[in-house]
């Protein structure tokens, strides 16, 4: 009976001990992703052409973001300024020298519910990875 007991214990550590890191390194990409692409909304949306970051935008990088495996109605956008100015209106920019700020959020989904068997209890299904930047914007009317 002891033996069996091993058996399962170990069984379950060397199960976690190969399939792990495997999550980890893909709870570590889609976050390096994330940040990779709200670093890249923040260089166009502050550059002086637009001074904004507007659904248009957001729609583009949810569908680059789909092509890397995110679900792209799960991905939250939180765009604002220093300024308390709507930093997602094309019609009215913000002037340069305004900060700009993107937050992307996404839900873990999952990912870390492998660590359940070692005895480590995963974030919560509200739990969310974010990325976020600020940039100043360098629009000129």
């Amino acid at each position: 009976m002891k033996q069996l007991l091993v058996f399962v214990l170990f069984a379950g550590i060397f199960c976690w001990l190969m399939f792990s890191p495997i999550y980890k390194h893909v709870w570590v990409l889609r976050q390096a992703l994330l940040q990779q692409e709200a670093d890249y909304l923040l260089e166009i949306g502050a550059s002086g052409r637009y001074g904004y970051i507007d659904g248009a935008m957001k729609a583009d990088s949810r569908t680059r973001l789909a092509t890397y495996g995110f679900q792209p109605g799960l991905l939250v956008y939180e765009v604002s300024s220093t300024t308390g100015q709507e930093g997602d209106d094309p019609s009215t920019p913000l002037p340069r020298g305004t900060g700009l700020r993107l937050v992307i959020r996404y839900p873990y989904e999952g990912l870390l519910n492998i660590d359940r068997l070692i005895g480590i209890e995963p974030p919560s299904p509200e739990t969310r990875m974010a990325a976020a930047g600020m940039k100043m914007s360098e629009y000129v009317p």
